[in-house]
């Protein structure tokens, strides 16, 4: 048998609670909050769903009001950028055959992973209209997100910290994915919850959680880190070898993904050459310092996208100090930074605010951090914001998400 040695407090609760304050329980960065003993276990983040559900509601009438000058379909206007390809997969699957346009790959559905749209063509057979359930999965998973970020918020911090950081969520800028036919709903609901398993050592849990992760999208990845991170701590630290389920189950949604393009296709390269090809997006180190660069040599140079990379880049970079100094536990934090590093290197993704969304450490390190009259004004200008992008991706469709 092992011999007992001291818990890791990168993964589990001290022994003696500590209330919770304003920010974190605990001084050490490898270390967690932890809840007041009695704390409610039905807890939820009532006004961040409210306010979640009035903006959903808000999408649809605004786009209805819209359709009367447009004459377009409500399905027309919200199924749309991601969406529509979604939509492809479900009626007709992934092609067998790479689309060439002047000898590249041109943009084809094996770009994006397959559990939303398995999902949708599952719930279809019932006869219902794919477009419509694909945007009510959307604002569903969408719910279940604000949740789960508040629960691992309130883990960190506290009740109090949990319904402020639920609510920022809710008016988060890239919010306005969950009123369109996009996958984020699911990747945040998963990780969010796989990162409360990863700290409660529920490790087959944070593996399951990881695998539907990463069937949904790439960034996912970022959390296998995490699951790693973990299970190397406490297999040197304990020898609890059982860790190791975390980050061997975790990347299966992806490698799975890879597998059936590969014997699909017969192209072992098939996503990256339709990512590259069909969008030009690829991993470039420099991309960011391009964004930066542009901008300050002239903040009238970059299209309206660079200026929105430019300002995401600035957000994040102050993101990841706050989520240092907010002490966050190793595998939120790695997830957090890992997350920022994946988009802002992936070119022209950038860090646009749909992918700040999924970097949502950042926006609990905001909501465990500031109270009072400052969390009044970051969730208002938030929401002006979210208010702002809606517009813009709704009406003018001038910069994709």
């Amino acid at each position: 048998m092992a011999p007992e040695t001291a818990p890791d407090p990168t993964t589990t609760v001290p022994a003696d609670p500590v209330a919770p304050g304003p920010g974190p329980a605990t001084g050490d960065g490898e270390g967690e909050g932890a809840l007041p003993e009695g704390a409610d276990v039905r807890w939820y983040p009532r006004t961040a769903l409210i306010v979640y559900a009035a903006c959903r509601i808000a999408t649809v009438a605004f786009v209805a009001v819209a359709n009367r000058f447009t004459h377009n379909s409500l399905l027309y206007d919200l199924d749309i950028w991601d969406g529509a390809w979604f939509l492809r997969i479900v009626h007709h699957g992934y092609p067998a055959d790479l689309p060439m346009v002047h000898g590249h790959v041109a943009a084809n559905p094996v770009a994006f992973f397959p559990l939303f749209p398995l999902i949708v063509r599952g719930a279809a057979t019932t006869g219902l209209s794919a477009g419509v359930l694909a945007l009510v999965l959307s604002a569903a998973t969408g719910a279940t997100a604000v949740y789960g970020v508040g629960l691992l918020a309130r883990r960190l911090g506290g009740d109090a910290a949990g319904q402020r950081s639920a609510l920022l969520f809710a008016v988060f800028p890239g919010a306005f994915v969950f009123s369109l036919a996009y996958s984020e709903g699911i990747v945040i609901t998963c990780v969010s919850l796989g990162l409360l398993a990863l700290l409660d050592r529920r490790w087959w849990l944070a593996g399951a959680l990881g695998a539907l992760a990463t069937a949904s999208s790439p960034v996912a990845l970022a959390f296998v880190v995490s699951c790693a991170w973990c299970a190397g701590r406490a297999i040197v630290r304990e020898r609890r070898f059982a860790a190791l389920a975390a980050p061997l189950l975790a990347p299966l949604g992806f490698v799975a993904y890879m597998t059936y393009t590969v014997l699909h296709t017969g192209r072992i390269d098939a996503w990256r050459l339709t990512e590259r090809g069909g969008w030009k997006s690829y991993p470039s180190l420099e991309y960011p310092f391009r964004i930066l660069g542009t901008f300050l040599r002239d903040p009238r140079a970059p299209t309206l996208t660079g200026q929105i990379l430019f300002f995401g880049t600035l957000a994040a970079v102050v993101g990841i100090v706050l989520m240092v100094r907010e002490h966050q536990p190793a595998p939120v934090l790695l997830y957090g930074i890992c997350a920022v590093g994946a988009a802002a290197i992936s070119q022209p993704v950038g860090l646009r605010p749909r992918f700040l969304l999924l970097a949502f450490p950042m926006v609990i390190a905001l909501g465990t951090r500031y109270e009072g009259r400052v969390h009044r004004w970051l969730v208002g200008v938030s929401a002006v914001l979210l208010l702002g992008f809606s517009v813009l991706e709704l009406a003018s469709r001038a910069v994709f998400p």
